[in-house]
């Protein structure tokens, strides 16, 4: 073949796999120089005069013999071959990123700058890029309505509503942090009634320690004001308390073959600050302000990957900060529980986690009686179809009272939320909640609490989308009932 006929790309290729043999051939030899001293071996000797026909017939053997044991320089590398070696290395080098991103556990961020509307959701918020994170947040501004009725007597209030809301995950090929945030400020615009402040952060390294053990660290921090339906409010506030929550946890999960074992440990910490009374005076609730922890395992059996009965027990203790609150009673208590449950994971269609179990609360005071409760906590998630979500949650909590003699009360609580896509950009929700208050060791009359709401969110482009949500809520006790309705309507920005 004519050597002229050949690319000047293929001759270089030609000459860069020429030179890798060559380097390949030559490790046997320096493999050879490197053995031990002691190490005997056995060579043929060499003959110049048979060996290498354009040896000098008279030259002496034995210098020959010497001349041909000299290493020989390797000539210079021309252009074309260092550019076959060049591009060999780039090809590698491709090869071996392509092998680490094999090795990734976790699924890279979407919807970040680079993507168009080609490409994936054309209503979905791209995101920011942060090194290694990506930022997704959001602005909201909204006008909204409220109505408070209790028994004969009501008021209204009309209300700017500033939100933000964003999440920062990382997008490392090992492990993951999460950070999610949301808020709410509220101020009046006319009328009368308490504002409804709200701030929430949550965070979540998940740490893979190895292919069957992962931990995961935890904080948080909430802020909101005590609803004034809450049997704990004070009577005639006009701004109850506002309450600071924080939270930190560690859990450690790891698989023994069908066998899956965790254990985790959970500190929290609740101030609550000073109700504005009628007449302007504020009134300090630091005999309140507790701190709990609580240290929980769970025992699964894997049944399959995708259903995992288990059990579950966990201790805990809170301690207040006054050993006896303004009544004289010591709240501080001992909590014990334990249930019964499963998770399930369908993929996208069906997944869950729901349990049956017993909670009991005894208090150091001798004169409050212990709570105890039929605990059932879960929360399911379900997709009939495309485009149609449905969200279950189940709740039970043992909450500590503030009223003389009495040691609190049990509350469950049942949430739903239904949103289907009417379009591509228009999604419509219908959400709905139920909380009984039962009082186990008093005579108070149990409390129920009603909530229904639906509302849209049309999305005009990723950036930007108009909210609307109207609702109601009807609280029944033992004196009038309550009832409060909420009408809204807001623009959100996205990046």
């Amino acid at each position: 073949m004519d050597r002229g006929a050949l690319s000047p790309r293929l001759s270089r290729r030609l000459a860069g796999l020429l030179l890798a043999g060559t380097m390949f051939a030559a490790i046997p030899a320096l493999a050879q120089q490197q053995l031990p001293a002691e190490t005997t071996t056995f060579q043929q000797p060499l003959n110049p005069l048979v060996d290498d026909p354009d040896a000098d017939p008279d030259a002496d053997p034995a210098d020959a013999a010497t001349t041909a044991t000299t290493t020989t320089p390797q000539p210079a590398l021309t252009d074309d071959q260092a550019g076959a070696l060049a591009e060999a290395a780039d090809e590698t080098g491709a090869i071996r990123r392509t092998a680490r991103e094999g090795e990734r556990l976790n699924a890279r961020e979407g919807n970040i700058d680079n993507v168009t509307s080609d490409f994936g959701d054309p209503y979905e918020p791209t995101g920011i890029r942060l090194g290694a994170f990506v930022l997704k947040p959001s602005l909201s501004q909204g006008i909204g309505y409220e109505k408070t009725k209790t028994g004969s007597s009501s008021q209204s209030r009309s209300f700017s509503a500033t939100g933000f809301r964003g999440s920062l995950v990382s997008d490392w090929s090992r492990h993951q942090l999460s950070i999610a945030a949301d808020g709410v400020y509220q101020r009046n615009l006319s009328g009368s009634g308490e504002t409804e402040p709200e701030f929430n952060i949550n965070s979540d390294l998940r740490l893979d320690l190895s292919n069957d053990t992962i931990a995961n660290l935890t904080a948080g921090y909430s802020f909101e004001r005590e609803n004034s339906s809450d049997p704990n409010a004070i009577d005639g506030a006009s701004a109850q308390s506002g309450v600071h929550n924080f939270t930190a946890g560690a859990r450690v999960t790891r698989d023994f073959g069908v066998i899956r074992g965790t254990i985790a440990a959970d500190v929290e910490r609740e101030i609550y600050g000073s109700a504005k009374l009628a007449n302007g005076d504020k009134l300090s609730l630091s005999d309140r302000n507790f701190t709990e922890g609580t240290l929980t395992g769970r025992v699964g059996f894997e049944v399959s990957p995708a259903l995992i009965p288990y059990l579950e027990a966990s201790i805990g203790r809170s301690v207040y900060d006054h050993k006896r609150d303004s009544l004289g009673y010591e709240r501080s208590a001992s909590t014990l529980g334990g249930r019964v449950g499963v998770e399930v994971d369908l993929g996208e269609k069906l997944r869950g986690d729901l349990g049956v179990g017993y909670q009991r609360s005894g208090f150091d005071d001798s004169r409050l009686k212990a709570i105890e409760a039929v605990a059932i906590d879960g929360s399911i998630f379900w997709s009939p179809q495309r485009g149609t979500d449905l969200r279950l949650g189940l709740s039970t909590e043992i909450e500590p009272s503030t009223s003389a003699g009495q040691s609190g009360y049990v509350a469950y609580e049942t949430t739903a939320e239904l949103t289907h896509e009417l379009r591509e950009n228009l999604v419509a929700r219908l959400s709905g909640a139920y909380t009984w208050r039962n009082f186990p060791s008093s005579g108070s009359a149990d409390q129920n609490v009603y909530l229904v709401g639906t509302g849209l969110t049309w999305d005009l482009n990723r950036w930007l989308a108009l909210t609307g949500d109207v609702s109601y809520e009807l609280t029944t006790q033992s004196g009038p009932d309550t009832g409060i309705t909420r009408a809204g309507i807001g623009l959100v920005l996205r990046r």
